[in-house]
């Protein structure tokens, strides 16, 4: 989409999806989140029909909320310091930085300690991020950092050759699935909107590495490469106001090429998911439908399309199940965007 303002080509969950007033709603959403707030933060108006608005407008907080969660403020380091070679930090060392950031957003910025274990940036960020350092993926150029090397040494930032003002991701363990488990449920769910009753489109994406195989939806809710993955369809809870997807997965089925079962919640006849309170998922053992053994959730629904929500993945030392919370375009009428990102997470996050 092409910003009215400012002229540049952005993602559609870069605008803003409601108007900042009642005033301001006869003219179209035209202008990106960053020319709206700009607007309101340096003029006190509307950026398209110059009605007055106050910096306490909640719809500018909600604008600036989600700017923070699309674009974390991360200082990019210098492309000429990035061989691995350890730098002279000298008197300036205190400025220095590394962010710790999930796929979702949430992030923690740290000053950066070459000398620092990896045992003990897991522990600050246990409690910056509240994730428990047991559950803890840290990926720093798509090698995880572990806590001691091959001989039980204890291992340093500096024996990664992670770089000041760098970004280490942080992908969280839901769950090690134990040997013997083979029947799985993913439930994915999410709430009716304020107004009526409307759908999101829970879809499994099966990998082999980096290489697609195919898609189980609403549509196809048998998989045509294996017996493993069954899909529900829609299942509609108009007491409780929830659209649930149940997706079954027989562990022990999966043939051996295939690695990577990747879990996406997206919006069909909506700009984005944000109308649909807390998308969200549970995982149980079908043996046990009742005994949930892990959980997660979007604690603010995102201002796209999609949301990458979990992956089901096999490194070769047993399957494990990391969530991911990562936002997308793209949706099951056009999986183009979504595969290029699920893409770009196996690359970049090693999953």
């Amino acid at each position: 989409m092409i910003c009215h303002l400012c002229g540049e080509d952005k993602l559609s969950k870069e605008f803003p999806h409601e108007h900042l007033t009642e005033d301001c709603t006869k003219h179209p959403l035209l202008h990106c989140l960053r020319c709206v707030t700009a607007s309101l933060r340096d003029h006190q108006k509307c950026s398209q029909c110059d009605v007055k608005v106050e910096e306490n407008n909640e719809k500018y907080e909600e604008y600036v909320q989600t700017l923070e969660f699309l674009f974390p403020t991360v200082t990019p380091f210098d492309e000429t310091n990035t061989t691995g070679q350890t730098l002279d930090l000298t008197d300036d060392e205190s400025e220095f930085h590394i962010v710790v950031t999930t796929l979702s957003g949430e992030s923690t910025t740290l000053q950066y300690d070459p000398d620092q274990t990896v045992l003990d940036l897991k522990s600050i960020v246990e409690q910056e991020l509240k994730t428990p350092c047991n559950k803890q993926s840290l990926l720093y150029n798509e090698i995880e950092l572990k806590a001691r090397g091959k001989n039980n040494e204890i291992l340093t930032l500096n024996d990664y050759h992670v770089q000041p003002n760098s970004t280490i991701y942080l992908l969280v363990l839901l769950y090690a699935i134990p040997d013997g488990l083979d029947r799985v449920i993913f439930d994915l769910f999410w709430g009716y909107p304020h107004r009526g009753r409307d759908y999101l489109d829970a879809s499994v994406f099966l990998y082999s590495g980096s290489e697609f195989i195919e898609v189980v939806d609403y549509c196809h809710t048998i998989s045509q490469s294996c017996s493993a993955v069954r899909h529900s369809g829609d299942v509609m809870d108009d007491a409780k106001r929830l659209g649930h997807h149940t997706i079954n997965v027989s562990i022990e089925s999966i043939p051996a090429h295939i690695n990577k079962l990747v879990f996406t919640l997206s919006a069909w006849s909506s700009p984005n998911i944000s109308k649909y309170p807390n998308p969200s998922l549970r995982f149980f053992d079908a043996k046990f439908p009742n005994k949930q053994l892990c959980d997660d959730k979007m604690h603010h629904a995102a201002y796209s399309q999609a949301i990458v929500m979990c992956c089901l993945t096999n490194k070769g030392s047993g399957w494990e199940v990391f969530g991911l919370k990562n936002p997308s375009s793209g949706n099951a009428a056009k999986y183009g965007p979504l595969k290029k990102t699920i893409v770009s997470l196996i690359k970049k996050c090693c999953i």
